[in-house]
């Protein structure tokens, strides 16, 4: 008995080395862990703290570049506005140079042309009082041509004048009554011709915001060129009224006249065109240009719509319609 506890005591005790050096052994390994962590833990931060580095500078040369090329575009953008503003001022000056020039030969075409063509028509009817009984038949045909071109070209004169005066004129804006605006002019356009078995039907209300004087110019040439072209008309009616399309209000004059054909319509505006010969209806083809500079400048547009024989309608619009 006693050798066998001699032998488990033995036992144990080795047990209990063995255990002790197992523990010193784990300890050490612990300590080797904990050494290689926080030496690979040292080196992540190393490599971090370059690569941070290296990132942070790279941005700084980005943006070092970027704002080098913003800066120079801030540049080259205040040189194109020096360039651009000086541009301004040189057409501005062409402009009011032009402007001057503009006034100086409307000057001219109102007095120096005036006078010349005065002098023509009175010395044709001085001739006509004076000599008339004693002409020819062909000669008298030739003094009355002669009297008719000096009246054609006044008139062409006087729409000149007005064609360049509507495109400088300042605008006064207010609340304008077209209705009473056609209405006075169908009267007048009545009181010139009072044989005339014609209709006027004009819309009440109409109103809209512009220049009453150059509003007016509109529907004289309108409402006038519709009781031309309706002159050789039985029962011949003109209408002006409004129509509402796409929230935008436009006023028509429509008539049942002659007509045009649609392929020359892109003429209708531009001065000095005719579609009708001025031995049928006279006329200096400055007055529907007239018209589309107006509408122009009231920020509108202006367009033509005809059938041959049958009538036109032009309908034009302004920037600001009254209800």
């Amino acid at each position: 008995m006693d050798a066998v506890r001699e032998t488990l005591d033995t036992i144990a005790l080795e047990e209990r080395q063995r255990a002790t050096q197992r523990d010193v052994e784990a300890r050490r390994a612990g300590r080797t862990v904990l050494l290689v962590g926080g030496l690979w833990a040292i080196s992540v931060g190393v490599l971090l703290t370059w690569s941070s580095r290296r990132q942070l500078l790279t941005l700084s040369q980005d943006y070092e570049s970027s704002l080098a090329q913003v800066r120079a575009q801030a540049d080259a953008l205040r040189a194109s506005e020096v360039r651009l503003e000086s541009r301004v001022a040189q057409r501005t000056a062409e402009l009011t140079a032009a402007n001057r020039e503009l006034e100086a030969f409307s000057y001219s075409v109102s007095h120096d042309l005036r006078s010349p063509l005065r002098a023509i028509d009175g010395f044709a009817q001085a001739i006509r009082e004076d000599e008339g009984e004693r002409m020819s038949s062909d000669s008298l045909q030739l003094l009355t041509r002669l009297q008719g071109a000096a009246t054609r070209m006044g008139q062409l004169i006087d729409d000149l004048l007005r064609l360049s005066r509507v495109s400088r004129a300042e605008l006064k804006c207010e609340p304008v009554d077209l209705s009473a605006l056609a209405t006075s002019v169908a009267q007048e356009l009545r009181q010139r011709d009072p044989g005339r078995d014609a209709t006027f039907s004009i819309q009440p209300g109409l109103s809209a915001r512009g220049d009453p004087r150059l509003l007016r110019v509109v529907l004289e040439n309108l409402l006038g060129n519709a009781w031309k072209f309706t002159s050789k008309r039985s029962g011949a009616h003109i209408e002006f009224f409004s129509e509402t399309a796409g929230g935008v209000t436009h006023y028509a004059v429509r008539d049942n006249g002659v007509g045009f054909d649609m392929a020359y319509a892109g003429k209708l505006f531009s001065p000095f065109q005719r579609l009708h010969k001025a031995t049928e209806y006279p006329g200096t083809g400055i007055g529907l240009a007239t018209v589309q500079r107006i509408v122009h400048r009231h920020g509108g547009v202006i367009e033509a719509q005809s059938t041959r024989g049958e009538g036109a309608t032009f309908r034009f619009s302004l920037q600001e319609a009254l209800p």
